[in-house]
């Protein structure tokens, strides 16, 4: 198959070389000249994504190249587009839809350029090309947005020459290929003909030619014969927009209760990890645990698309107003060690909203800054993965070194586990908010240490 991958991000990027792998020709178009300079020469752009690095080197040059002109990988001949960019959001999670729009506009034009020069916009193998988003999209934007605006740069008709669909990527950062792997790839369309092509691409995009020189290196070998990825249709585009809506929704509602799980363990006085670990050996019950804060592209977010399709709804919204609250019940907690915070020097631990990431998105260090400042105090930041520019450039002040006299973990970088109170001189109280401390190496150094829900009957 020709295989054309618009926006080689954290996700689009593997997606490409996870094709190439399988033996596909791929054409992957970004518009950072830089990134498809690095493609091309078979570097990472990124670091952090388990595999990526083999995949290029397997890949690139042969089945894997990059260019900056979309219309042009297009106009080429595809049998399969898809189109990764961001679906960028405001603070208030409102979608702005600036990348994608761009991204299309560009693949109707290759569509239509095609055309123009063959009489047919037909891919390599005889069929009208799909055109899928694979972003997370609000419910009924395929069908709304997506396929009009094809039309309109193209000139052509959706079900006639090509096939608009939905197939919402479903893969963690860091594990993508073994993602793509594991978990049933959805597919919806917008008649029965589109999501039925568009799902068989997507089975030879996943399980590939067993014969390619790259499984035979090794790289990522063929699946066994019987173990094949499922490729699930969902009858309709529709469906498959609400299904990532609804899996990433249904998390953010999991983690808003084991919040206020931790919460009321705090007042009556009892470890909510034990009673996590006692409801959830019970196999109907599979409570999350709690956290300070909740970040990222994803679960902050898209609970928001599902609230502007459904605003009745009451549970995304009474869990996002939750969720958004622990910052400041951290800082509460903090108070509780340290008293009145005014004029308090606190270092907040991790800027990223994940340990092992860098990205900030909706990270928990600015709502953390926020309640820090509103209490009086002073917050600084760290992290292992950002320079003090970087910190800065997000609004953030960087930690010098000197004296603190609180700290609050933000987020579970690996090196926080072996944080000692010595590394953080004049500390006299911590709010650890991801559980990651070696919270008796602390309490015995005489540094108090509160988790959420996990603390409130010791006498420190």
């Amino acid at each position: 198959m020709k295989v054309v991958v618009v926006a080689l991000g954290k996700i689009g990027l593997p997606l490409a070389a996870f094709a190439a792998v399988r033996g596909h020709e791929v054409v992957g178009a970004d518009i950072d000249p830089r990134v498809v300079e690095q493609v091309n020469a078979g570097e990472e752009p990124f670091p952090g994504e388990g595999g990526l690095a083999d995949a290029l080197r397997e890949t690139v040059p042969g089945h894997l190249t990059a260019t900056t002109d979309t219309a042009a990988a297009v106009a080429a001949g595809a049998d399969l587009v898809l189109v990764v960019p961001p679906l960028l959001v405001d603070a208030h999670a409102h979608p702005q839809w600036d990348a994608i729009d761009g991204a299309l506009r560009a693949v109707g034009e290759g569509l239509r350029r095609r055309h123009a020069a063959t009489g047919s916009a037909v891919g390599p193998d005889g069929t009208p090309p799909s055109v899928v988003v694979e972003t997370t999209l609000p419910v009924g934007s395929t069908r709304g947005r997506v396929a009009p605006l094809l039309e309109q740069a193209s000139g052509l008709r959706e079900g006639v020459d090509f096939h608009a669909a939905h197939s919402p990527e479903r893969v963690y950062s860091g594990r993508i290929f073994r993602d793509l792997e594991t978990y049933p790839k959805i597919v919806g369309g917008l008649d029965r003909t589109g999501e039925a092509r568009t799902a068989e691409r997507y089975r030879r995009l996943l399980h590939g030619d067993e014969a390619t020189a790259a499984g035979e290196a090794g790289a990522f070998p063929p699946r066994p014969a019987g173990d094949a990825i499922e490729v699930r249709e969902l009858a309709g585009a529709e469906a498959a927009e609400l299904t990532k809506l609804a899996e990433t929704t249904y998390r953010d509602l999991n983690i808003a209760f084991a919040n206020e799980l931790a919460r009321h363990a705090d007042v009556i006085g009892v470890d909510v990890d034990a009673v996590i670990d006692a409801a959830n050996s019970q196999p109907f019950s599979h409570i999350h645990r709690p956290g300070v804060a909740v970040g990222g592209h994803c679960i902050p977010v898209y609970p928001r698309f599902y609230l502007e399709g459904d605003p009745d709804a009451t549970l995304p919204r009474a869990a996002r107003a939750v969720n958004e609250a622990m910052p400041a019940y951290a800082v509460e907690l903090l108070s509780g060690l340290l008293g009145d915070l005014d004029g308090r020097r606190v270092l907040v631990l991790g800027a990223a909203y994940r340990g092992g990431v860098k990205e900030t998105a909706f990270s928990g260090v600015f709502a953390l800054r926020d309640a820090l400042a509103a209490a009086g105090a002073v917050p600084v930041v760290a992290d292992p993965l950002y320079a003090d520019d970087e910190l800065r450039a997000h609004g953030l002040e960087p930690w010098d070194g000197g004296p603190v006299d609180g700290a609050v973990v933000q987020a579970d970088h690996a090196p926080y586990r072996a944080l000692r109170p010595e590394d953080l001189p004049g500390v006299r109280g911590v709010v650890d908010g991801r559980g990651v401390l070696d919270v008796e190496a602390w309490r015995a150094a005489g540094v108090p240490v509160r988790r959420i829900g996990r603390d409130a009957r010791r006498p420190d």
